[in-house]
């Protein structure tokens, strides 16, 4: 665990000083990554993504206030329709697994939803399908997407301005228990409740709520946000294993190809709709994107690119994969001939 502590620093730092971006996140996940790849026995923290979810959960909470709130709703059916559009190339990419006989249908379903990473292996185990080879399947597509689309974006000068509508917030540490307090409420409501991904979206809406009510929260520090990210990409990396490159090649390579492909098609919509919509480009961009939450809401917030849309956008289509995900997979499965 301290090992993973040492290479998760040496790899952001080492991203850093090439001024690319997300370093503590994206620098992180690949030293990791590589690391375990070859053979270095490191492990994650305990609690290591639950922590990392619950920093980011709250930072993202205070991008939310009641202007925010009615921009969101006007683009309602926008978010809604993304998070199907979503579905039917998660359909798409499972068809062509299956086809090219590279996997059985529960695995290439559930490895081809855009969902939440653990929403998809929860659910898969329960229709029999490998659960390795899932769970390789999504941190595969989502270390790509973190790696190509802050990278792209940055490159190509992409940095947005919402200032009209966001509003940083200083540390007042007087503040900050009332903050970890209502946080700390809204995971354990959202276990209760048994609704998906507690440790970001509870802590998301808990502190949404208390911003958009008005209540004075305080900011976090750079080095907790800088702390939560460094935690979600060891979490992320110590997914990846010895064996990983030698373990079905063919189907990570398929993975790695139907989210090339993915990842371009939803590029193409939202350029498609950016005017239309009025919205920035840049913005669809990371509100289409099959990354994950937490990954795709820090890259908003390190560009400044709509931070609320994305975080919106990400948190339906999770919501709304985790809840059809068994309906739509046992169409899936009349579709491909079986019963």
């Amino acid at each position: 665990m301290a090992g993973s502590i040492v290479v998760a620093g040496a790899g952001a730092l080492l991203w850093r000083f090439g001024n690319l971006p997300l370093p503590w996140l994206v620098g992180s996940l690949y030293a990791i990554a590589l690391a375990r790849i070859t053979g270095l026995p490191l492990l994650a923290p305990p609690w290591a993504r639950q922590g990392g979810q619950w920093i980011i959960g709250s930072n993202m909470g205070l991008y939310f206030t009641s202007a925010v709130l009615v921009e969101l709703v006007s683009h309602a059916p926008l978010i809604v329709g993304m998070a199907f559009v979503s579905m039917m190339m998660g359909v798409a990419g499972a068809m062509l697994i299956v086809r090219w006989r590279l996997a059985d249908r529960p695995t290439a379903f559930f490895s081809s939803m855009p969902g939440g990473a653990s929403e998809m292996a929860n659910l898969s185990d329960l229709w029999n399908a490998s659960v390795d080879k899932v769970a390789a399947a999504h941190a595969t597509r989502v270390m790509l997407v973190v790696l190509i689309v802050p990278l792209t974006l940055t490159l190509f000068g992409r940095h947005g301005d919402s200032s009209a509508l966001l509003h940083s917030r200083s540390v007042q540490w007087q503040h900050f228990p009332l903050m970890v307090a209502a946080s700390l409420g809204g995971v354990g409501l959202f276990k209760l409740l048994r609704l998906p991904n507690s440790w970001v979206l509870g802590t998301l809406s808990a502190v949404a709520a208390l911003s958009v009510l008005g209540v004075p929260l305080s900011g976090l520090p750079d080095w907790l946000t800088a702390g939560g990210q460094m935690l979600i990409g060891i979490s992320l990396g110590c997914r990846f294993g010895p064996g990983f490159l030698r373990k079905a090649p063919a189907f990570i390579a398929c993975v790695v190809a139907v989210s090339l492909v993915f990842l371009a098609a939803t590029a193409s919509l939202a350029f498609l709709l950016a005017a239309p919509m009025g919205l920035a480009f840049p913005g669809l961009v990371l509100s289409f994107a099959p990354g994950g939450i937490a990954e795709m809401s820090l890259t908003a917030s390190h560009l400044n690119l709509g931070v609320p849309l994305v975080v919106a956008s990400h948190v339906v289509r999770t919501a709304i994969l985790t809840l059809l995900a068994p309906v739509g997979f046992r169409i899936f499965c009349r579709l491909n001939g079986g019963g």
